[in-house]
This record gives C-alpha cells, sequence and structure tokens, in this order.
C-alpha cells in the first residue's frame, strides 16, 4: 500500500489521515476537500462563530503547518468528480486523475433545501452547514431585524438561540407537532419549548411554511395555517441528506448513506466510508450517526482496518446541542423507547431524561447536567440499566449505580 486518498476534508477526513500516520502509515496521503480553508470545527458555526465570539482560525482542526509536518498532502478547492474502481483512480475537476491502493469517502452531507416553486431561491434564504453559509447570513444578524426559522431540530433551535441572544424578532416553524419530535421525547421538547420561549423566540409548532413572498429578497412568509409574517431573512434548518452522489456514480452500494461493513469497507474492498456520509450496522439496525464524536471515532477505526487491524467499529453515540446558558449532553440512541423518566436537579434548568426500552437504559438526554450525563453514558457503554424508580427518587446517589 503506497497511496491512500481520502475525499472529502471534514472532521471525518481529518481524524482519518491524522491516525494513519499516527497508527504508523508511511505512505502518501492524499485529502481532497472542496472548500478552500483546511478542516474545521461544524459545531460552532450555529453557535460561538455566528456570535462572533470564535474567530475563524479557532475553527481549524489543526494549524496549516501540521498537513506538511505529517506530510499530508491538503488539496483545497478542489472537488472529486469521479470514481473508476476498477482502474483505482479518482478523477479531479480539470480531469486530473490520481491514482490510489486504498481510496476512503468522508464526503460528509448536504443540508435539505427549500424547492424553488416556494421561495428557496430568494436571497436572504440560509442554510446553516459550512463556514461560507455562516460567512453568508452573519451580516443579517442585527438587532432588530425579523428572521424566520424553518425547522424545530436542534440546527433551527441553535440558530434561533444566536438570534434571539442578538436581539432579532423571532419566529421558528415546525411543521410536526412539537419541536424535536424527530429526535427527542415530549419532555426534552418542553424543556426547550420553554427556554425558548422565556428569551422571546415565537414558536409555532403543527405549523408549516406555505411560501415565502419577495422578488429577488424574502420579504415574507406564508404560513400553512393562513398567517403571513413580515420578514428581513429566513434560515431553513430542516435536517441533511447524506453525501452519496459520488459514490453512487461510482456503483457502491448505498443504503441510508454509503452502506459499509463492520469494519468500515464499502462494497468495493478498496474503497472505505466514515462520518455523516456513511452508514454503519448498530443493534441489528442500518444507521447514520451525525455526531462530531461518531465522525472521529469511525474515522479513526476505518484507518485502522485500512492498515490491517481488522477490527469491528461499535458505535457509541454522543452529542451536544448549546443553547442560551443551557448544555445539553446525549449518549445512546433512544430508538426504540417505550418510557421516559425525568430526574430534576437541585437547580433550576438541571434535568436529566432517561429513555428506557421496557427494563433497558437507551439514552439520556442530560440539561446542564453533566454529572448524570456522565453516569448515564457509562451504564449505557457497559450495557446496564439501573431501576427506573432509582432515577426518579431525588434520594438516590447516582454515582453508586455504577457499582458492581
Amino acid at each position: 500500500m503506497t497511496h491512500i486518498i481520502v475525499v472529502g476534508a471534514g472532521q471525518a477526513g481529518a481524524s482519518l489521515t491524522a491516525k494513519l500516520r499516527s497508527a504508523g502509515f508511511d505512505g502518501d496521503i492524499t485529502l481532497i476537500g472542496a472548500e478552500t480553508v483546511p478542516p474545521y470545527q461544524r459545531p460552532p458555526l450555529s453557535k460561538a462563530y455566528l456570535l462572533g465570539e470564535m474567530a475563524q482560525e479557532r475553527l481549524y482542526l489543526r494549524p496549516a503547518d501540521f498537513y506538511v509536518d505529517q506530510r499530508i498532502t491538503l488539496r483545497l478547492d478542489t472537488r472529486v468528480v469521479a470514481i473508476d474502481p476498477a482502474a483505482k483512480t479518482v478523477t479531479l475537476t480539470g480531469d486530473e486523475v490520481l491514482p490510489y491502493d486504498e481510496l476512503a469517502l468522508t464526503t460528509g452531507a448536504h443540508p435539505r433545501t427549500l424547492p424553488r416553486s416556494i421561495g428557496g431561491n430568494l436571497g436572504g434564504v440560509f442554510t446553516v452547514r459550512d463556514l461560507s453559509d455562516a460567512d453568508a447570513m452573519a451580516p443579517a444578524f442585527v438587532a432588530g431585524k425579523r428572521v424566520l426559522i424553518i425547522g424545530g431540530g436542534y440546527i433551527g433551535l441553535e440558530a434561533a438561540a444566536v438570534a434571539s441572544k442578538l436581539g432579532l424578532q423571532v419566529t421558528l416553524v415546525e411543521m410536526a407537532d412539537r419541536i424535536l419530535q424527530r429526535v427527542a421525547a415530549p419532555e426534552t421538547s418542553d424543556y426547550f419549548r420553554a427556554l425558548h420561549r422565556s428569551y422571546g423566540v415565537d414558536i409555532r409548532e403543527g405549523v408549516g411554511l406555505d411560501r415565502l413572498l419577495g422578488d429577488d429578497h424574502v420579504t415574507g412568509a406564508l404560513l400553512t395555517d393562513g398567517t403571513t409574517l413580515d420578514l428581513d431573512f429566513a434560515v431553513v434548518g430542516v435536517g441533511i441528506t447524506p453525501a452519496t452522489i459520488l459514490a453512487d456514480s461510482a456503483g457502491l452500494a448505498i443504503e441510508n448513506g454509503i452502506k459499509t461493513d463492520a469494519q468500515g469497507r464499502t462494497s468495493d474492498p478498496h474503497i472505505w466510508a466514515a462520518g455523516d456520509c456513511a452508514s454503519c450496522l448498530f443493534h441489528g439496525n442500518r444507521i447514520r450517526i451525525e455526531s462530531v464524536g461518531n465522525a472521529i471515532d469511525q474515522a479513526e477505526a476505518v484507518a485502522l482496518n485500512m492498515l490491517g487491524h481488522d477490527e469491528p467499529y461499535t458505535p457509541k453515540p454522543w452529542f451536544w446541542s448549546d443553547q442560551y446558558d443551557c448544555k445539553l449532553q446525549i449518549a445512546g440512541l433512544n430508538t426504540g423507547y417505550t418510557d421516559v423518566y425525568v430526574r430534576h436537579g437541585d437547580a433550576p434548568g438541571v434535568q436529566s431524561n432517561w429513555y428506557f426500552r421496557g427494563d433497558t437504559l437507551l439514552a439520556v438526554d442530560a440539561m446542564n447536567d453533566p454529572r448524570n450525563y456522565m453516569i448515564g453514558k457509562r451504564l449505557i457503554d457497559a450495557g446496564r440499566s439501573p431501576k427506573p424508580a432509582q432515577i426518579t427518587d431525588p434520594a438516590t446517589d447516582m454515582k453508586a449505580l455504577l457499582r458492581p
């Protein structure tokens, strides 16, 4: 093995290439990214960076000289337009062809956008996914401006929190019956609804967008309940889709993302995938885990398996979200839960919601409760489940639940 190419210079791509070197790989590494800047953190884009609390250079995962020192050829502002698995080559824009011995796809995901037919192409309509998105919308975040946030998931709620903190008039619409319906229990939705409303955000649930109004630039919105809003701009946060077009055109198997086996191989034995674009098996289900933690862990596992370690990757899902002065930490996946048990902390706003399927602990949502987050995470990682009555009893010594 002499040349490894990694397509996608995000968190997963950066982690994979760094792990290859630290694990002793001495061949050539090429990391190809479509953006003009080196790999950077994405979570702060909708939080600290948009608030102006973090400079661009602080977003970078590594200083530029890291890639030079580690002999990683970083090709920025470059797109791969085709993969030829038979010839083991990738074609770049400009028809440049690069051969590879092993190839990794860390292409990430794309934000869903609104159709042109309902105004998705108007000026002043933004998504939040990459640095250019954040830079484009930042000038609009001016006190007194009117913004519509479309979508009540974590990205939409984070954008709403930033806008509210900066003094904008914020309306958030969620087509489902409640915010966070796809990813969290009603108890977690209730917590964040109350939090946002306490900061003046106008949250409207069970109401969708009919269309945005305006000629060239958005000036308003018509909602599905007939309400009309006057706007200065809009932020779309309606989810992401895995970036699979390149893999699909190369004939790789696609199943909720680029299909990978337990080691991270795709349907081609010399092509691997990790991060938001890749699906893997978890408790018998094929899933994608859209998180920084998974991007790092999965990419590092793939790097080792590319070098012959042949060890299966077992996801340990964890997530976080920062909104106002609340830090949400999530351990596990709540898919298939039957019951939620709430533990209230000693201080206002401290709460943890524990998801069970029958007697089995699946996940924990911890709001301003890092101690119980860590306890829940360790229990889930160990496959242990406390009694629900222990969770809800204020007298329970939660740390004691970790004892054998």
